[in-house]
């Protein structure tokens, strides 16, 4: 996904491209004849405050990063940003509000863009043509667009939603863990011996799991299990078949009803393999007879390379949104 290497003129407009999430922050720099020159990245995933994803933690980390990677490339003049970050339609109001003028006071960026990293997810995958994306891992959510506006469904987190991605899967093989030890029907002897030579004891299950900040990427964690048990464990392989259908239902909500529109998947659920994508083809077929499946071409930060190229030349085709895209431009001090 690196572009051209060749380093641009000291006058070259540049532009700057970020995806914030639950790994740290990835960035790229670029400009819009060369493509993306060069990228950085961190473990530190940004704060999530009373204010919702934390701004000055953000352009603590990102700043260094940035600098590094224009005194590397050449990409001295930034004129352009795309910030994508996980959390941004519902925790993003802080992002909105400071870091246009951060980025301006601190890297000259005049034009910045702030994307739901749903929206960097899709235009990663699909580019700028009608569809829906799915982006499932730990969490899940899916967006889709006709270019004229954006729909979204789920993304509501672990306890409210996030239905058929890897902290679901998980929580719901340690509920049959659970129900396993207790005696209860429904209960899967597998996936309670998988939980305790995982977790130890499932007694103390609970004091491990609840207090933890990391609490979703903990229960992913037991995803994996699920998927390994299916073939010979019907509890698993229906935890699957229900992942699947929520994942279609999802991707149905928002995707465009005329034409022939793009359906991708993007994420680290796809890891799971067969006893996810199996089922979810067949639900897809089902619900989305007229849509084409289709790969990612891309991940997230190849989307806000996609969307900063666009906006540095002033053509962006995507519609914006108060919440999904947001561009906002500065004026100098």
């Amino acid at each position: 996904m690196t572009g051209n290497p060749v380093a641009p003129g000291a006058d070259a407009p540049g532009f700057l491209a970020v995806d914030s999430g639950g790994s740290g922050l990835r960035v790229a720099v670029g400009t819009a004849e060369h493509g993306e020159l060069g990228r950085r990245q961190t473990r530190e995933p940004v704060r999530t405050g009373p204010k919702g994803l934390d701004p000055e933690h953000l352009m603590a980390q990102l700043v260094p990063l940035v600098r590094a990677l224009s005194a590397e490339t050449g990409t001295v003049r930034l004129d352009t940003a795309v910030v994508g970050a996980a959390g941004t339609a519902t925790l993003g109001d802080a992002l909105r509000a400071e870091l246009p003028a951060a980025l301006r006071r601190e890297l000259g960026v005049g034009t910045v863009a702030l994307a739901a990293d749903a929206v960097t997810a899709y235009t990663g995958a699909l580019g700028f043509r009608p569809g829906a994306v799915v982006a499932a891992g730990t969490g899940l959510i899916a967006v889709g667009t006709d270019l004229a506006r954006w729909r979204r469904a789920d993304g509501w987190g672990h306890l409210l939603g996030d239905c058929g991605g890897g902290a679901w899967i998980g929580r719901a093989g340690l509920e049959a863990a659970l129900r396993a030890w207790d005696g209860r029907a429904g209960g899967s002897r597998g996936l309670l011996a998988s939980a305790e030579e995982m977790f130890g004891p499932m007694p103390e299950l609970p004091g491990k799991l609840y207090p933890r900040p990391d609490r979703p990427a903990v229960l992913a964690s037991f995803a994996p299990r699920v998927a390994a048990g299916a073939a010979e464990d019907p509890v698993a392989a229906g935890i699957l078949r229900d992942a699947a259908r929520h994942i279609a239902e999802a991707v149905a909500a928002v995707c465009p009803t005329a034409g022939e529109p793009l359906v991708a998947l993007t994420g680290g659920l796809s890891a799971l393999g067969d006893p996810l994508l199996l089922p979810l083809a067949r639900e897809l077929a089902q619900r989305l007879p007229h849509a084409r499946r289709v790969p990612a071409e891309g991940d997230p930060l190849y989307g806000a390379v996609r969307i900063a190229a666009q906006l540095a030349t002033g053509a962006l085709t995507l519609p914006g949104d108060e919440k999904l895209l947001r561009v906002v431009i500065t004026k100098e001090d």
